[in-house]
């Protein structure tokens, strides 16, 4: 089995409560409103949302992938930290066994955020994840970024 790291950061003008609030704590509300071609819904399947639950994304029909269920490993609401793991579904593509990923959201001189994203995939065998694989992944993760930051500049009440 293989393991391979990477890395990125971001910087908003969101300060870390609220982009926590809007892209962890309350995304499987947010997400599918905001993203209803790309989202259908996020259930909690199993658990109270907290460390230990498994959440099930159903995407969008015409979606390559259908439906995928991570497990909550670590919300820390105190200190804007988030880990899970993506544990099963389409995702995966039968080559790995799990990604896990860790988000922390600082604050920062300016009142806005910065932001760490940090995903780990497990390659089942002698799979080796190309350059654009990754790549993709990484563009979907920050679109969604994007488009959530856009509605907390947009509508500057909500998660305040």
């Amino acid at each position: 089995m293989g393991v391979t790291t990477y890395s990125d950061e971001f910087t908003s003008p969101i300060p870390p409560a609220r982009l926590f609030k809007a892209l962890i704590v309350d995304s499987h509300n947010l997400i599918p409103k905001l993203m209803p071609l790309a989202v259908k819904s996020i259930e909690i399947t199993e658990g109270d949302g907290g460390a230990g639950s498994i959440r099930q994304i159903n995407f969008a029909e015409g979606s390559q992938v259908k439906c995928m269920r991570n497990r909550i490993d670590e919300l820390d609401e105190k200190n804007f930290s988030y880990k899970y793991s993506l544990i099963e579904g389409d995702g995966l593509m039968d080559k790995l066994d799990k990604i896990t990923y860790e988000a922390k959201f600082e604050p920062t001189a300016d009142g806005g955020s910065k932001n760490k994203m940090t995903s780990t995939y497990y390659t089942k065998g002698d799979f080796v994840l190309t350059e654009e694989e990754i790549k993709a992944g990484k563009e979907k993760a920050l679109a969604m970024y994007k488009i959530v930051e856009g509605y907390l500049i947009q509508n500057p009440d909500a998660y305040a």
